[in-house]
């Protein structure tokens, strides 16, 4: 029986800027949507517009049968591909499909698709022998001009950042310029707080915990800022009684609660939590819980027959229970994608509440309403910094550290991520007619050949196209010689003798090196404001120093080189490179 759904106004509006893109371009785009505002019925839409065949695409069986039941209720019939589902129907014009099944098999996907939608697009990897990767290529070679189009409410992935490169609001995702990005365009986006702001969801009522929580900072992460699991079980072991104390006030306050869900770090760790809890109204499901006694015992907890649901990484995404009203967060980690689905798990809108208790037990210091960064924190202390660029004007967003009065101390921006307005009538002067992004960096690395400033990671330089010289190669030859010194510069101080400007190089283990820029030579002054002038307050503010006094007025601001190299003459140390926004294999000075 045909149910009529009416579109959200957001939900129109990202299927109408889906159709915009798609007659312009061919190149992949992605929609933005927060855990709950029903993306189900954005693909539904898309799928029922559609005039030839399509592919929806997800991870995991629920979100397959979920979108493909929002599809039948206008009254169409789609076909499911999905081992799980006992089902392999691809005749259909609309098939929805799991991408491990499709995967492997691929020989029944020979027809022409013209649109790929891939539901919880984040999982999809820039490597080309990923499984999303393999169908994509096999189903271009049916048809060239493929589109492709991903939906997620967490457009990152921790070793990646951001997964796509450009976005609709005029600027460019990610500072690594050679990283490959598994999506072009982000060409619709609507935050969370929008969609609690006007009752869409429910409001997160985020409570520090009082009672006890473990400390995870000593542990070390793996490169998408997880734990191991042994490290975090030995961690845990020790801490058996902050366990009993934090599940006693799960209880405590979950008197007045519906249903609770608590995400625990290991199995081994949800072992324990379930045995605090009352046997009659506890489930446990981990990876390992058979696909029956799994499905058997989420539908007994939809059901409110249970009212404790106890996971290790396992219902992260593709659930859907309108009445958890309480999350607890019992398990580490870094990731503000993983953070926000656990949390979205209890924002659904359902008869009677009124908000979603979350706690998060493990201090993952997440802040749900400003994943905005995108890249991995640096360190622990780093925080979102808004960062205006000097050629375009544009405020970017960075990790980044303050001082007590909120002013920017430190970024790690590198280039700036703003795209170049264009004049009326001009054409984009990008590649294949893309947008143009500003071309202002924070930091750079020099080419000796033309002077072009390059990304801090570039081999080649992006103008010239000749080899830079790798830092690394300049300090490890460097080391090799013995009227060579190299040091690791903490900190610089500076003089002024009559118009020269004098700069001491200080390593971190009491070496100095020094040199002088003569401020009455234009020449001089030139390579100073090369080196120093343009690189000032942390390239926010580039400035052009005529006087040497005005530069020792300045002098807080003037950034210091991570390395100083110079080679012996006869009576003295002459400078002869300073190595800047060094990433490498050297440590810097004062780390660890």
């Amino acid at each position: 029986m045909q149910t009529s759904f009416k579109l959200r106004p957001y939900q129109q509006e990202a299927v109408d800027a889906t159709l915009r893109h798609f007659r312009q371009s061919d190149e992949s785009a992605v929609i933005v949507l927060p855990t709950g505002a029903g993306k189900s019925l954005v693909i539904a839409e898309l799928a029922r517009l559609a005039k030839r065949k399509i592919l929806v695409l997800t991870h995991v069986k629920e979100l397959v049968e979920q979108n493909h039941a929002k599809y039948q209720s206008y009254g169409l019939t789609g076909g499911i591909f999905s081992a799980g589902l006992k089902r392999k129907e691809n005749r259909h014009q609309v098939t929805f499909a799991s991408v491990q099944s499709v995967s492997a098999n691929l020989d029944q996907f020979r027809d022409e698709y013209s649109l790929v939608i891939i539901d919880e697009c984040h999982r999809v990897s820039g490597e080309e022998t990923s499984q999303y990767q393999r169908i994509i290529e096999l189903l271009r070679q049916q048809n060239d001009a493929l589109k492709v189009l991903g939906l997620t409410a967490t457009p990152y992935r921790l070793a990646m950042g951001w997964i796509y490169r450009y976005h609709y609001r005029g600027f460019v995702r990610g500072s690594s310029e050679e990283q490959a990005k598994p999506f072009q365009h982000c060409i619709y986006e609507l935050p969370l707080s929008y969609m609690i702001n006007r009752g869409y969801l429910t409001r997160p009522e985020l409570v520090n915990a009082a009672v006890a929580q473990y400390d995870f900072s000593a542990l070390s992460q793996d490169r998408f800022g997880e734990y191991a699991e042994k490290d975090v079980n030995q961690l845990l072991s020790k801490h058996k009684r902050v366990t009993r104390a934090i599940v006693e006030q799960v209880m405590e306050l979950a008197t007045e609660r519906q249903g609770v869900m608590i995400f625990a770090a290991t199995v081994e760790h949800a072992r324990e939590i379930t045995g605090y809890l009352p046997e009659h109204e506890t489930a446990l499901v981990t990876g390992a819980t058979d696909l029956k006694d799994r499905d058997l015992l989420i539908q007994r907890f939809k059901q409110r027959q249970l009212k404790y649901l106890v996971n290790v990484s396992v219902l992260t995404t593709g659930f859907d229970a309108p009445h958890v009203d309480f999350i607890a967060i019992l398990r580490p980690t870094q990731s503000v994608s993983l953070y926000q689905q656990i949390v979205g798990r209890g924002l659904r809108l359902d008869e009677g509440k009124q908000d979603c208790l979350v706690i998060d037990y493990a201090g993952n210091h997440v802040n749900l309403h400003h994943p905005e960064v995108g890249e991995p924190k640096p360190n622990t202390d780093s925080e979102p910094v808004q960062v205006f660029c000097p050629g375009c004007g544009f405020a970017n967003i960075f990790w980044g550290k303050t001082d007590d009065d909120g002013r920017v101390i430190e970024h790690y921006g590198r280039r700036c991520q703003g795209l170049l307005e264009l004049a009326e009538g001009d054409e984009p002067a990008g590649q294949n007619g893309r947008p143009q992004q500003c071309d202002y960096r924070f930091r750079f690395k020099e080419c000796p050949h033309c002077g072009g400033e390059n990304d801090i990671a570039a081999r080649n330089c992006h103008q010239c196209h000749k080899a830079i010289i790798d830092p690394d190669d300049q300090l490890r030859d460097a080391l090799k010689l013995k009227d060579a010194m190299v040091i690791r510069c903490a900190g610089i101080t500076l003089g002024v003798d009559g118009g020269k400007l004098k700069i001491i190089y200080h390593g971190e283990d009491g070496e100095e090196l020094n040199e002088s820029f003569d401020f009455s030579k234009p020449g001089q002054r030139a390579i100073f404001n090369k080196l120093f002038g343009r690189r000032f307050a942390n390239g926010q503010a580039p400035k052009a120093f005529n006087r040497a006094e005005e530069v020792l007025e300045m002098q807080a601001l003037l950034s210091a080189p991570d390395f100083v190299i110079a080679r012996k003459q006869k009576h003295y140390w002459q400078v002869q490179e300073r190595i800047f926004d060094y990433r490498g294999a050297y440590r810097k000075a004062n780390e660890t």
